[in-house]
């Protein structure tokens, strides 16, 4: 007679370290966006490699890369989170279904947990995100961005680098 018990069904769990590595990304960013706004006036600028790096406090109340920032519309603030709100339930679950040899696509899903809740938290108190770090050379400027974006563009490296399968540790048949 075979056991016939059923098998208990477990729902996918984000790992602690994961978590860890997420929140102190959203706690890193949310001090650094509250100096910003606290030392630099809106729309200011405080140079710190001549040519090179700003610091420019700026809102940005579109989404990445000033995406519908100009935009105007009935509740682009609310649509806008509740946007970037799904994304983040989205990371969270793929995160918690990756195997752990799977090591740089779960440092790069932490890393992009913690961008996209960092930069949640100031869509959800402010409507719009801080952004500071203003990279340029000559008449060539990026994008504003913070620590959030930084975060998040690690992280979606660090993913990539698994697809291509760096990291992996590979199981050796002996025998």
């Amino acid at each position: 007679m075979t056991d016939q018990s059923p098998v208990p069904v477990t729902s996918p769990r984000v790992p602690a370290t994961t978590l860890s590595l997420a929140g102190a990304i959203v706690l890193f960013d949310q001090v650094t966006k509250a100096l910003v706004r606290a030392d630099v006036p809106l729309h200011s600028s405080r140079t710190l490699i001549p040519g090179l790096l700003d610091l420019t406090h700026v809102q940005n109340s579109g989404a990445a890369f000033g995406i519908l920032n100009a935009a105007d519309f009935p509740y682009k603030a609310a649509v806008i989170a509740l946007i970037a709100t799904a994304a983040l339930v989205s990371i969270a679950w793929f995160a918690a279904g990756l195997s752990p040899n799977q090591r740089f696509a779960r440092l790069g899903l932490a890393l992009v947990l913690g961008g996209a809740a960092g930069n949640l938290v100031d869509r959800v108190t402010a409507g719009y995100v801080v952004d500071f770090v203003d990279v340029y050379w000559r008449q060539y400027h990026f994008w504003a961005f913070n620590v959030a974006d930084s975060a998040i563009t690690i992280g979606v490296v660090g993913m990539m680098l698994d697809m291509l399968g760096v990291g992996n540790r590979g199981s050796t048949a002996t025998g």
